[in-house]
């Protein structure tokens, strides 16, 4: 059934409709002044709802709709990650020498990663930070909450030839290298400050090996460079 009603307040036209039980409102634009008046115009209209036989108005449908479309676009959060792979891997000659090491960050963030490096008070390492002292070993900045135990660290021991890199072993708290030191056990020593990273005064074991012989090392690095 149509039904029309005309108001000389604001020259407006308003056509009820219904159909399967719904009321359809349809108000030309007039003037401005015509919201307060369809405020409390459709107020006053209720209609059932499908097999519910309590009203609902079509102000509150329509609240109820605007609702359900706020929450399914409600945005989810996504961390970065580095999900280390063989070819990730190059020649660290290749990576960026801060101190006694190379770093690189393969996610865009090796400025923020070398102004960490470089600072005297510590930091945290962005996400896709990778670090190398010698060519068989790397430890990679993983997601915020990856592993806690480890600041989000993995740790890798790799089998480096003049072929490329094969990842030997890779993980957190449990990864050794081929001589049975575990990884994390020696950089966990690092003073919180320094995001498990060992130097000299971070609070470290020292290596038993020299600077010359660690750099010897990784001059040799046999992987063909980029």
């Amino acid at each position: 059934m149509l039904t029309s009603t005309r108001s000389r307040v604001h020259e407006l036209t308003i056509a009820s409709l219904v159909i399967d039980g719904w009321v359809v409102i349809t108000i030309p634009l007039r003037q401005i002044g015509f919201v307060a008046f369809v405020v409390a115009t459709s107020a006053a209209v209720f209609v059932a709802c499908g097999d519910d036989d309590a009203p609902r108005s079509i102000a509150s449908t329509v609240a109820d709709d605007d609702a359900t479309s706020s929450s399914a676009a409600t945005p989810t959060t996504v961390f970065e990650d580095l999900d280390m792979t063989d070819d990730d891997f190059v020649n660290i000659n290749a990576m960026t020498k801060v101190k006694g090491y190379f770093i690189d960050n393969r996610l865009g963030h090796l400025d923020e990663a070398i102004a960490v490096a470089e600072n005297p008070d510590g930091g945290t390492f962005p996400v896709g930070t990778i670090i190398q002292l010698v060519p068989q070993e790397a430890m990679v900045k993983r997601s915020p909450g990856w592993n806690p135990a480890t600041n989000d660290w993995e740790f890798f021991f790799l089998d480096v030839t003049a072929d490329g890199t094969t990842i030997a072993t890779r993980g957190a708290e449990d990864t050794v290298n081929r001589f049975g030191g575990n990884c994390a056990s020696c950089h966990a020593a690092a003073e919180p400050q320094y995001d498990f990273i060992c130097e000299d005064d971070h609070g470290c074991e020292p290596l038993p090996i020299g600077d010359d012989v660690i750099a010897s090392i990784q001059a040799a690095d046999p992987r063909p460079m980029p």
